[in-house]
């Protein structure tokens, strides 16, 4: 399919893939500077409900007024771009999903993909019946310490994998901007926000296998507060904060694998700032943060940590994944992030917080 579209929202390689976003607000700018350090891609327009956000676009992207929607339908018939970026909250990611297909344009949207699963197969059929390409934002797949470990579990180092624990923990960390403490609009607290990243990058290195049960609890009990605690973030929207501070889930695989995530806004932790996922198989184990495997050799214990990995910029690790699906689209190169891949990561999330809500295990 990758091929067919290339050669049809591209006929000529040399000419620049003009790319519209829609939603302009803070984790647009991370798109907007990992595009700079990809040639083949024009901004073309943006889209965004907030007259100061579009201001932005112009002032400091020089995206023309006149290419400047607050309706990324109006745009779609206007500008008609070859591909989109949707960088709306997790409740406007479907439908300007759902409408760009629908207009010939591939897609990229920001983590998570969706609200639920039920949106996530609305957007992976739109795509297939456009024929256009479909990719979901997860950058820490494109992370070197991911892909190091990746490359060592193929080449059979950890044998089969057993147990997975993820951690994506803030000790004060609700966002004090946008609307990521409404359930409404976001689905979900810091499970759905930033534990959505490690369990990705986990569920990636773990080969992918198929989740059947899932089971987790959440409580709120500090955000829905007011609070005088110093922190980074202070003065969040306590009034209208429904999500929760702390999200503990666990998923079985049909090969048996374990699974389990720790994700927080808000917990008593002794760091701030915990994102990690550490692996056990049964030849060998590894922990994401360091890139370390742990095996034995020569009848001895050994603990193998890399001395260099490259850089890991926040910015070049989104320029890895939207430079990869631009590729896609351009030259029929394999889509990392698919649609699919994004369905399956949702259909976890969606299970962790079911089962919180029923108060026992429930099927995938």
């Amino acid at each position: 399919m990758a091929k067919k579209t290339a050669g049809r929202k591209s006929a000529a390689s040399e000419k620049k893939l003009r790319v519209a976003i829609i939603g302009c607000g803070g984790i647009s700018q991370s798109h907007l500077e990992a595009y700079k350090k990809i040639p083949e891609v024009e901004i073309v327009a943006g889209v965004d409900i907030r007259p100061e956000r579009l201001k932005l676009m112009h002032e400091k992207w020089n995206i023309p007024e006149e290419a400047l929607f607050s309706d990324w339908k109006e745009m779609l018939r206007k500008i008609k771009p070859d591909a989109v970026d949707v960088c709306t909250p997790n409740g406007q990611h479907c439908a300007p999903v759902v409408d760009a297909c629908n207009a010939g344009c591939h897609a990229m949207v920001e983590k998570p993909m969706a609200m639920n699963p039920a949106e996530c197969k609305k957007m992976i059929a739109a795509a297939k019946k456009n024929k256009v390409l479909l990719s979901v934002g997860f950058q820490q797949r494109y992370s070197n310490k991911t892909q190091a470990l990746i490359q060592a579990r193929k080449e059979g180092r950890f044998g089969d994998i057993l147990f997975v624990r993820c951690q994506a923990l803030r000790r004060r960390g609700i966002p004090n901007w946008g609307v990521f403490g409404q359930k409404k609009l976001q689905g979900g607290g810091p499970m759905i926000d930033i534990g959505v990243h490690i369990l990705e990058c986990a569920y990636e290195f773990m080969g992918s296998p198929e989740p059947v049960f899932a089971s987790g609890n959440t409580w709120t009990y500090l955000g829905d507060k007011p609070s005088h605690v110093r922190n980074a973030w202070p003065n969040w929207d306590w009034k209208t904060y429904t999500v929760e501070d702390l999200a503990i889930g666990q998923i079985r695989f049909k090969n048996g694998a374990i699974l389990q995530i720790e994700s927080s806004f808000a917990a008593h932790i002794e760091k701030n700032d915990v994102f990690n996922f550490t692996a056990m198989g049964t030849k060998g184990g590894c922990s994401w943060e360091t890139a370390s495997i742990f095996t034995d050799e020569h009848d001895l214990m050994v603990n193998m940590t890399p001395t260099y990995l490259g850089g890991d910029d926040w910015i070049d690790m989104f320029a890895r994944k939207l430079q990869n699906w631009v590729n896609a689209i351009r030259k029929g190169t394999p889509l990392g992030a698919s649609g699919e891949a994004g369905l399956a990561v949702q259909k976890m999330l969606d299970g962790i917080y079911r089962s919180a809500a029923a108060g026992k295990e429930v099927a995938i």
